[in-house]
């Protein structure tokens, strides 16, 4: 029930115990209503109905507050056509400085309601704008409008908006802490998702070292891919140190070199620029790790390692996912569907 529809019905209860009790008053007494309020509801009620009960606002809107609509289309045109594609990073603040440069008065704040009824005021909804001006009408980018869009594109991709063009294109790869296993130790897991389909490789270890992040990739990944018919172009990491260091040192970066790997490092302090792999590590912890634990004591990492492996089948050929380019499929459907793009840009190059 909305609140109109309570409040209606509170008045038809004080107009019918005033008709039950026959005494106005003491119904006015018994709901806590005055008797010109009874009277007045009571008039409303004959006149229309119980629609005539509705609370009516009293409140008109003062136009006068209202940014005059000549002043309105002004900014709008400074923003989309003028400001939003000449420097689409200028802000509320700025654009007020530059009308008042046109002999137009109004405050930041009267900017930012303009864009808001608008659809502009983000940043990074102007860059939409700019971009939706320049497929209808062409033309050449300015350095500022580049830059602008350059900062707005690794911007999505710190907070986990990666850009992937198919199947092999961008693996995601990273070290998951497991936890302590009775006679075993710390148990390490290397996982490693493409971000195009979804589809994830795991193996345990004990050990965090570039050794085991390069294993993980010659005995599991790669060997995955070439079978399917996928190269693998780029993986993309954390900063850590099984994964950063010496080009010339580095297991890790020298296996990468030696296939023919870029690799491509998270921006500092944003994990969640490797959020597709942290979104896995986290479905493998709720659904396999903190039911397995509770159903079977593991006494060695193989018997672990073989239940992981039962598990990752499911996931990657049985269990939907909601991914972007999944849709309700499943990742190793999706990395099928999308080798006709890898063909393609085979081909191409």
């Amino acid at each position: 029930m909305t609140t109109q529809e309570k409040l209606i019905k509170a008045r038809l209860n004080l107009l019918e115990l005033g008709a039950y009790l026959g005494n106005v008053s003491e119904a006015c007494r018994t709901l806590g209503y005055s008797r010109d309020t009874f009277y007045r509801l009571k008039r409303q009620y004959e006149e229309g109905g119980m629609e005539a009960l509705r609370e009516v606002s009293r409140r008109k809107p003062n136009v006068r507050n209202r940014v005059p609509e000549d002043v309105e289309m002004a900014v709008v045109e400074l923003a989309v056509v003028e400001l939003a594609v000449e420097y689409p990073a200028f802000g509320q603040v700025r654009v007020s400085s530059k009308l008042a440069e046109r002999g137009i008065t109004l405050s930041p704040a009267g900017v930012r309601c303009v864009w808001q009824r608008h659809g502009l005021e983000t940043m990074e909804k102007r860059l939409t704008a700019l971009e939706e001006k320049y497929a209808r009408e062409g033309g050449v980018l300015t350095e500022a409008q580049l830059e602008a869009l350059e900062k707005a594109k690794e911007e999505k991709e710190a907070y986990g908006e990666i850009e992937t063009e198919h199947p092999g294109y961008l693996g995601s790869q990273d070290t998951f802490y497991v936890g302590m296993m009775k006679g075993v130790g710390r148990i390490y897991q290397q996982t490693f998702v493409d971000t195009y389909s979804n589809h994830a490789v795991c193996k345990l270890y004990t050990r965090r070292t570039p050794l085991t992040a390069a294993d993980l990739l010659n005995d599991r990944a790669l060997p995955f891919y070439e079978a399917e018919g996928v190269p693998v172009l780029r993986i993309l990491t954390d900063r850590g140190s099984e994964f950063c260091g010496n080009p010339e040192r580095h297991e890790y970066e020298l296996y990468l070199a030696l296939n023919d790997i870029e690799h491509t490092k998270t921006k500092t302090k944003s994990p969640q620029t490797n959020g597709i792999c942290e979104r896995f590590q986290k479905t493998a912890l709720d659904e396999f790790y903190r039911v397995t634990f509770r159903k079977k004591i593991y006494l060695t990492l193989e018997e672990l390692q073989a239940d992981l492996d039962t598990w990752l089948v499911e996931y990657n050929s049985y269990r939907p996912n909601q991914g972007k380019r999944c849709q309700g499929r499943t990742p190793y459907e999706t990395l099928t569907a999308g080798k006709a793009i890898v063909r393609e840009k085979m081909i191409a190059a």
